[in-house]
């Protein structure tokens, strides 16, 4: 078994009011093995979208490299936009060194009701991800349930969202199931109604459009 350790802290501003919230970056980060294009940083993975949908929406200009320009880049974009990254897994044991969620056991969360407690602007959690096993959604689920927090669902179409409650407490936080930003997640892209309907009307409509329109309604 090979165990996964989050490579990086949570990056939270002192004044975020949303933070992204994933489950772990692909095993070479934790390795130091990186691919070229890879930034040592959240969602720095060349495979991954998350930044590239980012820098699409902000015109940020953002550098894909090994680089500590690279990283300064992204953590400039955190502060002045008052966002923060809190995956929610901490560490997990892989049968097979890759970056399934689903191959995650023996996991371990992080205390994302604590860092909701420190950081008391934030307001919405941006998941990267649903409840399928695994997923941000889901430990947010078994989370919160430890807690008999209730996770209330307040939109049923996709993105999905759901709030809670944090105890002693009057804040009411929010939670967006957004599309994954990753490659696995194209077959539910391509079978949702609103992105076909699009797609039929523009060919040129790809899952990354569909990702990019999500994704501008709750980060801008």
């Amino acid at each position: 078994m090979y165990f996964h350790k989050h490579p990086y802290s949570p990056f939270i501003p002192k004044n975020a009011t949303k933070l992204i919230v994933g489950t772990l970056p692909p095993p070479r980060f934790s390795m130091g093995n990186l691919k070229e294009g890879d930034v040592d940083f959240c969602y720095g993975s060349i495979d991954g979208q998350l930044w590239k949908i980012l820098d699409k929406l902000f015109n940020l200009n953002l550098h894909f490299e090994t680089t500590s320009f690279a990283i300064q880049q992204r953590k400039d974009f955190l502060l002045k936009n008052n966002i923060g990254i809190c995956d929610i897994v901490e560490s997990c044991e892989r049968k097979n060194i890759d970056a399934s969620d689903l191959g995650m056991e023996n996991i371990k969360l992080r205390n994302l009701l604590f860092y909701l407690s420190e950081f008391q602007k934030v307001e919405t959690l941006l998941l990267t991800g649903g409840n399928s096993k695994n997923g941000p959604e889901y430990h947010l689920r078994k989370l919160l349930k430890k807690e008999n927090i209730p996770f209330v669902q307040i939109a049923s179409e996709t993105p999905k969202i759901h709030q809670f409650k944090l105890p002693n407490s009057k804040r009411i936080i929010k939670a967006v199931s957004l599309t994954a930003p990753s490659g696995s997640a194209n077959r539910a892209v391509g079978s949702n109604l609103q992105y076909k309907l699009i797609k039929k009307q523009n060919p040129k409509f790809n899952t990354f459009d569909f990702r990019v329109m999500q994704y501008k309604k709750y980060f801008l």
